[in-house]
C-alpha cells in the first residue's frame, strides 16, 4: 500500500517581497508613470500654477470653515468653483491632471490583475482598516 504525499511549493515572504520590489520598479518605468512625474515637475516649477494652487488651497479651507459654522455662501462657493477653474485652465496643471489621471487608470488596471488572484480587492483592503 502507498500513500501518496501532495508537493506543496511553498514560496516564503522574502520572495513574495521582492515580487512586490520588481512590480514597484517596473511601475515605476511605465511610460505615463515618467510622464507623470514630468509633468508633476513642471507644475512645481511654474510660478502661475504655485499661486493658483496657494490661491485655490486658501479659498477651500475658508470656505470649509465657513460650511462647519454654518456660514459658507453660494458666492463663496462660487468662488471656489472659479479658483478651480484658473487653476485648472493652466497648460502645466492641466496636463499634469490628466497624466495624473491616466496613470491612476492604470494602477487601478494593475490592480484589479493582483486582485483577480486573491478574490479580493487588494489595492482597497491594502488601503486601510476601515473601509464601508
Amino acid at each position: 500500500m502507498s500513500i501518496e504525499t501532495e508537493t506543496v511549493t511553498e514560496i516564503d515572504d522574502d520572495h513574495v517581497d521582492q515580487l512586490a520590489t520588481e512590480l514597484g520598479e517596473s511601475i515605476a518605468q511605465l511610460p505615463v508613470y515618467q510622464e507623470y512625474l514630468q509633468a508633476k515637475a513642471k507644475v512645481e516649477n511654474d510660478a502661475d500654477a504655485q499661486r493658483a494652487i496657494e490661491e485655490f488651497e486658501q479659498l477651500r479651507e475658508e470656505f470649509q470653515m465657513a460650511r462647519q459654522t454654518g456660514q459658507a455662501t453660494q458666492e463663496d462657493l462660487r468662488k471656489v468653483q472659479e479658483a478651480q477653474e484658473e487653476l485648472h485652465d493652466i497648460a502645466s496643471m492641466s496636463e499634469y491632471l490628466e497624466l495624473q489621471n491616466e496613470l491612476e487608470l492604470r494602477l487601478q488596471e494593475i490592480n484589479e490583475l493582483v486582485s483577480d488572484q486573491l478574490e479580493v480587492d487588494f489595492g482597497e483592503t491594502a488601503g486601510g482598516c476601515c473601509q464601508d
